[in-house]
This record gives structure tokens, sequence and C-alpha cells, in this order.
């Protein structure tokens, strides 16, 4: 098998007609994958960085393609740890993700909402400071990942920040095989080499963001083999 070009192939996740119950086991799964990943720490420190330069006043973040919402109440737990005011917002397409994700934040009594929103067909929700999302871009073709970058940057007011899986061999291995101890959902151990052959590298998406008017970027590797990448806005 080569990994040298993207193979974007539908995953069970994005088929709308996926039985509730399998939609909601995968998005506890992927969950405990972020967990693992330590993807809400990566995300956290530049939204941490700028929070610092506001004298008080609370960021609002955005956060694309919130899935099972853990992303977003990771974000509000930290913040609230820390002492940092920031207000966190989730949009996502598919009403199981935006039910699931309500249940977890009420149950965990953290104030973040979520709200349904398609990102390909809907003006992007504006009134943010920053806008991120995390494991949304390999789901993506190109011509739409250049889409939702410009999207982002544009309704984003200070910051946007971006977590996604790479297209490496370690990746793919650590999909199929490590995913298998972290979650017993058959959606997650389908989906999981899927999105890593879907993936970009590092290079394909700093050409994809540069289409899309990125200019003041960085972009950098993460373990569990992510990249991060950060696009000043203002």
């Amino acid at each position: 098998m080569s990994l040298k070009t993207r193979d974007r192939q539908d995953e069970w996740m994005d088929q709308p007609d996926l039985d509730a119950g399998m939609h909601a086991d995968a998005l506890r799964g992927l969950c405990r994958v972020n967990r693992f990943s330590g993807a809400v720490g990566s995300i956290w420190k530049p939204i941490a960085d700028l929070a610092r330069e506001t004298n008080g006043v609370p960021l609002r973040v955005l956060d694309v393609a919130s899935g099972g919402g853990d992303v977003a109440i990771s974000l509000k737990k930290l913040a609230t740890r820390r002492g940092v005011p920031i207000e966190v917002v989730g949009c996502d397409i598919s009403e199981t993700a935006i039910a699931f994700a309500t249940d977890q934040a009420r149950d965990q009594q953290v104030d973040v909402s979520f709200i349904r929103h398609n990102v390909l067909s809907d003006p992007m929700p504006d009134g943010f400071d920053v806008v991120c999302c995390s494991l949304f871009l390999h789901h993506l073709d190109g011509d739409d990942v250049v889409r939702v970058l410009h999207a982002m940057r544009s309704a984003a007011k200070r910051r946007v920040v971006i977590s996604d899986l790479m297209r490496t061999n370690l990746g793919y291995v650590l999909a199929k095989w490590g995913i298998r101890l972290l979650t017993s959902s058959p959606v997650c151990h389908v989906d999981g080499p899927l999105s890593v052959k879907a993936a970009l590298t590092i290079s394909e998406a700093r050409c994809l963001a540069e289409r899309a008017g990125w200019t003041r970027m960085d972009i950098r590797r993460n373990w569990p083999e992510r990249f991060l990448m950060v696009c000043d806005t203002d």
C-alpha cells in the first residue's frame, strides 16, 4: 500500500443514514482517541497565548465540525482551571453529534453550546475571535479544504487553529491497530485507516492554506502523527 498520494474514500461516519447508536459509540471512541493524542493541549496553547492579551475580556471560540464535543468541552475546562475567560461554541452538520455533544456538556456541567451548521453550504458563524477545528480537513477534497480554510480565516477576528492527521506510514499503523486498544467501535476501526489515507502531508496542507489566502501561518508536526496549523488574521 502506498501513501504517496491522497486516497479519500467515504467513511462510515460521513454517512447520513448511519445508525444513531453506532454513531454515538464512534463519537465516544473518538473522544478517547483525542484524549490519548493530546490534541486539545496543542490547540489550547495558541488560544491561551491570545487570551493573555485580552485584559480579562473573554475570547469567543468557535469549534468547527465539533463532533462529539470533546474538544470544545475540554478547551472550556482547561480555560476554567487556569482562570482564562473564554466562551466556546461548537458547530457540526450532524444532529446526532450535536445531541451527543450537548448531553456531554450538560452531564459534565460545562458551559459550552452546540449548533447545527454546514460549513460547506452555510456562511461561517461570525463574531468569534478564534476559529478552530480538529480532524476535519481530511474529510474534504482539496477544493473544499481551500473553501473552508478561506471561510475560517475570514470569520476569525484574531486566529485560526487547526489540528489534523498527517498521511504517514506510522500514522496508518497507529490508526489501524492502535485505535483498537482505545475503542471497540467498528466505525472507528474502519474509518481510522481511511482517515490516514485521506490525510494531508504538511507540504500539501501548506499549499492549500496558501491557496486560501493564509499568509501569517505556522505549521508544525505534533505527536501522534498530526500537524498543528495556526494563522493570525488581525
